[in-house]
């Protein structure tokens, strides 16, 4: 009977242990990188990769330095290239960045860049970059897709600013210039899109989106590699070594102004997510969109001061949301960025192959809610999303708006 009863708590202790350490295992899917959207990261990270070959990428790892004067001793830097979301990333697999592994060290980025030989058999292969901030013990986290089933294909030129850093932005403000190199062709090609999007709908409505019934292209031919190129046109350009490719480089360009609000017009459209449908049409037919706007913040808030603080933090979300997440769309047209200024900086973030997953505290202590972003498979862009609605969402989406709405939210 002793020995039965032995070998059960050995069964269960077995079967605790193999649970625990299967919770312990961490992959790619299962790292929180909320500090990516946070409003306070000391650090940007961006990977950029450039094909060189069938089997061989140029990795560049772009690590922003946002807080002021940062050392470089005060983080710890690596990277691991993973063949899926769920593999475990295991120590072996990590190679650590050092200092003499610099290729730039500039007044606002550290550079690493390094070649990966990913097999044409391999189907998937994913870069991650994790930076360690020693001090206090957070860690950011970047990853992007070398191989997989929503990468059509690497581009084999890279966009660089004239210090020939690489470009880590989503968006360049027109009438700037960008230097692209090639490991090919002398030449590149260009088209332009001098589209305008609309809004989107919110997290509750679960009509498909209006489409454009046509699309403007316009063909604006070749220009030399290794000479800086101005980009003068507001809209978004498509470039691409060969025409007949599946791969290219979307860049966005942009008013002056952007990331912040350019002027009272368009301050005017960004306010759509907290006002009802008649304040925004008011707005939208007001000849002095000045007044009209000084009076509906007034309105909302019920003084003055609070106003003023109302305005600096719902028009800081948007600059947070255009920095993050433009595409082809300015950021704050983006399903992320609309959640992102409603909602917050969500408070975990996960990464899966055909999604990114969002989660906040819910409508009471015990819940949570989640806000799932289908990724979607383009030519335009191996990293674009789109909101799964749902009419779940509706409480704590108005309950949100109504805290912006009295002034009570703040980030």
């Amino acid at each position: 009977m002793n020995r039965i009863r032995c070998s059960i708590l050995l069964l269960v202790v077995t079967s605790l242990f193999s649970v625990n350490l299967a919770l312990a295992q961490k992959t790619l899917s299962s790292i929180d990188q909320a500090l990516r959207y946070s409003l306070y990261s000391r650090l940007g990270l961006k990977i950029i990769p450039v094909k060189t070959s069938e089997e061989s990428f140029k990795v560049q790892f772009v690590i922003e330095k946002i807080e002021e004067n940062p050392a470089f001793n005060n983080f710890s830097f690596s990277y691991a290239i993973l063949n899926s979301y769920e593999q475990e990333i295991l120590s072996d697999q990590t190679n650590l960045l050092t200092e003499n592994d610099l290729t730039a060290n500039s007044e606002r980025h550290w550079i690493f860049e390094k070649t990966v030989e990913i097999p044409q058999s391999q189907k998937t292969a994913i870069a991650l970059l994790t930076v360690l901030d020693t001090r206090q013990g957070d860690e950011y986290v970047f990853h992007t897709d070398l191989k997989s089933p929503y990468v059509l294909d690497q581009p084999d030129f890279g966009a660089y600013y004239a210090n020939e850093i690489p470009f880590d932005q989503n968006y360049l403000n027109k009438g700037e210039s960008l230097l692209f190199k090639t490991v090919k062709s002398p030449t590149i090609h260009s088209f332009f899109y001098p589209m305008k999007f609309d809004v989107p709908f919110p997290p509750m409505e679960t009509r498909p989106a209006d489409i454009p019934k046509e699309l403007n292209v316009i063909n604006m031919g070749d220009f030399l590699a290794n000479i800086p190129k101005d980009l003068n046109e507001e809209g978004y350009y498509f470039f691409q070594t060969d025409t007949a490719a599946s791969t290219g480089l979307l860049l966005k360009t942009t008013h002056e102004s952007f990331p912040k609000v350019k002027d009272w017009e368009e301050m005017v459209q960004m306010v759509t997510y907290i006002s009802t449908r008649k304040e925004h049409e008011a707005l939208l037919l007001a000849e002095d969109k000045k007044r009209a706007l000084d009076e509906y913040w007034i309105n909302l808030a019920r003084n003055p001061e609070t106003a003023k603080e109302l305005i600096r933090n719902y028009f800081r979300m948007v600059e947070f949301s255009n920095i993050l997440f433009t595409d082809f769309k300015e950021g704050w047209k983006t399903d992320r960025g609309m959640v992102y200024i409603v909602m917050g900086p969500p408070q975990e973030v996960n990464f899966y192959l055909d999604r990114e997953v969002w989660s906040y505290a819910g409508m009471d202590a015990t819940s949570k809610i989640r806000f799932t972003f289908a990724r979607a498979k383009t030519i335009l862009s191996p990293h674009f999303y789109t909101l799964n609605r749902s009419r779940a969402y509706q409480p704590v989406w108005f309950k949100n708006i109504s805290q912006w709405r009295s002034g009570r939210m703040a980030f």
